[in-house]
């Protein structure tokens, strides 16, 4: 297997995507959140110091898809089409699951996109909790699927 950005030299490099189409791509990810019982309580009272979590997390993490770019060195810019971004609390676990999808038409995938979504999301969780509850943990970022472009498709097993 060829390792896309490392170049002749051994150097890191940005991969050219200049010669291949524009496709539709899209990629789904996503992160937990534990929380203990109380603050899940409050998250959803919508009773936390910082105020409506899941809202600002939301917009925390579509702003992250569009910024990708600028945090992973080696991420090109993308004129994204869509980020959707969805929170399932799961009281019996006292999980936030969080699942970003993010959708373009370009030349390269959008997968950096749904991880760096999801996960600043999940960091947004922590920010407007921290105040009630410092033993949140934060788990299980990872691709669930891609779509589009050379490599094709990639659906996560059972795994999660």
């Amino acid at each position: 297997m060829e390792l896309t950005h490392i170049d002749e030299k051994g150097n890191a490099r940005m991969v050219d995507v200049s010669s291949k189409d524009i496709t539709r791509r899209e990629a789904r990810a996503m992160a937990k959140v534990r929380l203990r019982p109380e603050t899940i309580e409050l998250l959803l009272k919508k009773a936390l110091p910082k105020g409506d979590v899941l809202t600002v997390a939301k917009v925390a993490g579509i702003l992250a898809a569009k910024k990708t770019h600028e945090l992973i060195p080696m991420c090109h810019s993308l004129n994204i089409s869509q980020v959707d971004i969805e929170f399932r609390v799961l009281k019996e676990s006292s999980t936030i699951e969080i699942e970003s999808l993010v959708k373009v038409e370009a030349k390269t995938g959008v997968e950096m996109e749904a991880l760096v979504s999801a996960a600043v999301a999940a960091l947004t969780i922590y920010d407007m909790c921290k105040a009630v509850d410092k033993e949140m943990v934060i788990t299980d970022i990872m691709l669930l699927e891609k779509r589009g472009g050379r490599s094709g498709e990639f659906k996560r097993g059972e795994m999660q």
